[in-house]
């Protein structure tokens, strides 16, 4: 009797709400986790769109966004990092290339060191390729991230007229609020192997 005393007691604790803190610290994923999550790793096609896919498309754009990109554009560099065998790195450039085109930009792929050096002055987490930065023709030093992982045209587009913006005196909070999110989507295969590695 005892022991089926014991054993109703436990279950009885068992169903009893946990404290506060307690469920706090349930709920509350480190920043380990939270990285982790915002992390997705491709290796085919079929998952990069289906990644893809999740992620909403801008659709409404400030009024000065056509001139903003083609009368200030010319005064800046996009940079991204790649490397080989990276399929959201190919995905992305083609998207950049189109833009560059369409803006007259400036765009050019940078070597995984630079890449990794840029991010620790940040203080951003190397997750891997592809990241776009973009910064001013005559000034190296000052780099802004606008994607990290491949994204939809439309948001790259947005993420650009922005980085345009804050480097030109928009404060960078609004900027970074207005910003489409980074979608995280990264090589996956050797080129993650690579990115746990350092």
């Amino acid at each position: 009797m005892r022991a089926l005393h014991l054993r109703a007691s436990i279950a009885l604790l068992g169903a009893l709400p946990l404290s506060v803190h307690a469920q706090a610290e349930q709920r509350a994923p480190d920043r380990i986790q939270a990285a982790r999550a915002a992390i997705h790793p491709v290796s085919t096609a079929s998952e990069m769109q289906s990644w893809l896919a999740r992620v909403p498309r801008t659709v409404d754009y400030p009024p000065d966004f056509e001139v903003a990109l083609t009368g200030q554009g010319p005064a800046f560099i996009i940079e991204m990092s790649t490397a080989p065998g990276c399929l959201p790195c190919g995905d992305l450039w083609t998207k950049l290339l189109a833009l560059k085109t369409r803006y007259g930009l400036t765009v050019r792929p940078i070597g995984r060191g630079e890449a990794m050096l840029r991010s620790g002055r940040l203080g951003l987490p190397w997750i891997g390729h592809p990241v776009v930065w973009l910064r001013p023709v005559s000034d190296e030093a000052r780099i802004l991230p606008i994607a990290i992982g491949t994204d939809h045209p439309a948001n790259l587009a947005r993420n650009i007229y922005l980085g345009l913006k804050m480097q030109t005196g928009l404060r960078a909070a609004v900027g970074v609020r207005a910003m489409a999110k980074f979608t995280g989507i990264v090589a996956g295969g050797s080129a993650s192997r690579e990115r746990n590695r350092n």
